[in-house]
């Protein structure tokens, strides 16, 4: 049944059937149904407060991408920025713009997607709005976390730091020109099923680094953090400008996995300009004390599972570098930016 014959109040009942949070959930006195959530946080926590913006056309395209995709995207982006500073986060508020020709059955998919990455987490969704759109979906999440101790900045990055990064870069952004050269074109120029579904994954479905984000944000020699959404060259970018110091990276030294050369190989690009500038890997990238760069990666593996890799090094001055082989400057284009090109 489409939206247009279902009407409104059929799409609030199902979406508040969909999450499920009445008066459940930590913290959540009062859920979907009332005028606000009324919420309960932890005495003495820093609230922390995120949100993002998707559209459709801009950040995903239909039908490449599916409901369920849309919505485990949206949470899982906003849950990103709050691992970026070593936060808990709790509770999600959800805005949602449809076509009148919308299928229930895409809402309640897009509701289950958000779910899906969220209820691991502990974090309910207590509400939002939702309106007709003429121009595709418009989704507007936004989420509220907590902080006990001191949150990681992008301003504390200090001359003499390591620049180190968790998880790989490039796979989404690997997965993103798949899609663009057409998904029968790739696998007829020799792109493999596993290295599809690798980067066709890390595209439509990021994992968000909240427990990466919770222990490096408590460890000794941690100084600035953030996630890496727009691509190392813009966001690294972000950390030196706040914290008035420049960086020069490695590209020889970034984690970009097997699935993405192979993807490059085939496409005839290059992962390391992924790696470097793709975006939407959405892993957290730290500078700390170089004498802590070691016991970081060994304590983080340890702990989660995840590899922490150095990259690079900050130092005097202004701006990012990279660095090919040979210790030459090197191009690699900009991050993603709104309202450029």
């Amino acid at each position: 049944m489409s939206l247009k014959r279902a009407g409104e109040l059929e799409l609030i009942r199902r979406i508040r059937a969909a999450t499920v949070v009445g008066a459940g959930g930590a913290g959540v006195r009062t859920g979907i149904g009332d005028d606000t959530a009324v919420l309960q946080f932890t005495p003495g926590a820093a609230v922390l407060a995120t949100t993002d913006l998707l559209l459709e056309r801009v950040h995903f395209r239909r039908p490449q991408a599916s409901a369920r995709d849309i919505g485990w995207k949206a949470a899982a982006v906003n849950l990103s920025d709050i691992a970026a500073m070593g936060g808990v986060p709790r509770f999600a508020l959800v805005a949602l713009a449809l076509p009148p020709s919308t299928e229930l059955d895409d809402v309640e998919a897009f509701y289950a997607g958000m779910q899906e990455v969220a209820r691991p987490h502990g974090v309910a969704i207590v509400g939002g709005d939702s309106s007709s759109s003429p121009y595709g979906w418009m989704v507007n999440v936004t989420v509220l976390g907590e902080h006990t101790g001191t949150p990681r900045l992008r301003s504390d990055a200090r001359p003499g730091d390591l620049v180190a990064v968790t998880g790989s870069l490039g796979a989404s952004a690997a997965g993103l020109a798949v899609l663009a050269a057409g998904r029968d074109d790739a696998r007829a120029a020799g792109l493999g099923p596993r290295s599809e579904t690798e980067v066709l994954r890390a595209h439509h479905r990021p994992i968000p680094r909240v427990a990466e984000g919770r222990w490096l944000g408590a460890a000794e020699g941690v100084h600035a953090m953030i996630d890496c959404s727009d691509g190392i060259a813009t966001d690294l970018a972000h950390v030196c400008r706040e914290s008035g110091v420049a960086a020069r990276v490695e590209l020889a030294r970034l984690p970009v996995p097997a699935a993405a050369e192979e993807v490059a190989r085939v496409l005839g690009a290059d992962a390391r300009r992924w790696g470097a500038a793709g975006g939407e890997d959405y892993e957290l990238l730290i500078t700390c004390e170089p004498g802590a760069a070691e016991a970081l990666a060994q304590g983080l593996a340890a702990a989660t599972g995840t590899a922490l890799t150095v990259i690079g090094r900050i130092e005097r001055g202004a701006g990012v570098a990279f660095l090919d082989a040979a210790g030459e400057p090197v191009s690699v284009g900009t991050g993603w930016e709104h309202f450029v090109g």
